[in-house]
């Protein structure tokens, strides 16, 4: 793993830039050794801690981002020295905007049908020479599933990004990593959604001082605020156990 491995309150995290885990992704498919990445916020964070299924997709990935802010000042808190935030929705548009200049074929897997053909739209028209290796919505029928493996490995792909809720991601990656056959996967969450303009990224005042999901609370209110609310209030109770020696346990279920 590097050097830039660090342990944050008993999960591991890559300590790096944007334009070095870049590098890493670059290397990834200049080679085709695979790199599996995944981006830690404040949400997958605490839920974690009780989903065996997401520590373990965690575990075993080969490169941890720190997409939130808090994660970020928590980390520094603790004396990490984190350089930046890589949001996982920048790294994903930097990967597609390498794969335009080096001529890396990317696959988009999930959100809905509508959703994803306008992201690829806009993703084309931004990238006129850019070969997209192929997409699949995410809402195939169960039964079809393998055939979205085989459809992705015959692609060729050289990064696979999939816009999958947890826990849906990943069990799929646990069922399939081996067979897929692509050099960088990345889960990417809502992002195929902001690609497709479908969601508002926050103001870079926001983004840089944590408050990015108090934006996203005022545009779904009703869906979003419970969401926030607890998740912010257990990851701050983490965060003070851990800075006062106290570790809360991770469950083994």
């Amino acid at each position: 793993m590097g050097k830039s491995r660090a342990s944050f309150i008993g999960v591991d995290i890559d300590v790096l830039t944007m334009d070095e885990t870049l590098e890493r992704v670059h290397e990834a498919m200049r080679t085709r050794k695979r790199q599996h990445h995944v981006a830690l916020n404040v949400a997958k964070f605490v839920k974690l801690r009780s989903d065996s299924e997401l520590r373990a997709d965690i575990a075993c990935s080969d490169l941890v981002g720190i997409d939130g802010m808090g994660v970020v000042f928590a980390a520094r808190l603790m004396g990490i020295k984190v350089p930046e935030r890589v949001a996982g929705v920048d790294l994903m548009q930097e990967v597609i905007a390498l794969c335009a200049r080096e001529g890396y074929r990317p696959y988009f897997l999930g959100a809905r049908p509508d959703v994803l053909q306008t992201a690829i739209a806009n993703i084309r028209r931004r990238y006129p020479s850019i070969e997209i290796a192929g997409a699949q919505h995410g809402y195939y029928e169960p039964g079809d599933e393998m055939q979205v493996v085989e459809s992705i490995r015959e692609s060729g792909a050289d990064c696979l990004f999939i816009a999958m809720p947890t826990p849906t991601k990943e069990h799929f990656l646990a069922v399939h990593r081996d067979q897929l056959e692509v050099p960088f996967i990345m889960g990417v969450g809502g992002s195929i959604d902001v690609v497709a303009n479908y969601v508002k990224r926050a103001p870079i005042w926001m983004q840089q001082s944590g408050l990015e999901w108090l934006f996203r609370v005022m545009q779904e209110p009703r869906r979003m605020w419970k969401r926030y609310l607890v998740t912010n209030a257990a990851f701050l109770v983490i965060v003070a156990r851990a800075l006062v020696g106290i570790h809360p346990p991770i469950s083994k279920v």
